[in-house]
Formats: C-alpha cells, structure tokens, sequence
C-alpha cells in the first residue's frame, strides 16, 4: 500500500505516525495539554476514547488530518 500524506510528510519532519499521549501531541504541536485538551474537544466524538494513555495510530491521523501536522 502506497504511503499516505501524512506518512510522507512524517518522514520528512522526522515525525512517526505512532501512538502518542496527549502530553506528548502537546509537545509536538508547542503547546500546553491544557491547550490540547481545548483544541481535541470539537473532535472528541469523531477521534473515540483512548486506549489507555494513548491515542492509537489511526486516532493519530485523524487528529494529523484535523489539526494539521505540527509543524506546518
């Protein structure tokens, strides 16, 4: 399967489309969790619970796709 758009552009950011805890989303996008937890809110339905602490790899594109990738 060809790589997505995120996945390329992961590669060249050197940013793995991997699970990740909102602590670290937050660090990655240069913000507070607080701020996250703001920002994830209007998504919450669409992105589901965590597993855990962490989002899994699709919720991770989703919110790559959403927010668009930090960074940019």
């Amino acid at each position: 399967m060809p790589p997505t758009k995120f996945e390329m552009m992961a590669e060249q950011e050197k940013i793995e489309i991997k699970p990740y805890s909102k602590q670290e989303l937050a660090s990655l996008y240069k913000i507070g969790v607080r701020s996250m937890t703001t920002w994830l809110q209007p998504f919450e339905k669409a992105i589901g619970k965590r597993h855990g602490r962490y989002y899994n790899m699709k919720q991770v594109r989703y919110i790559f796709d959403k927010l668009g990738f930090p960074g940019d």
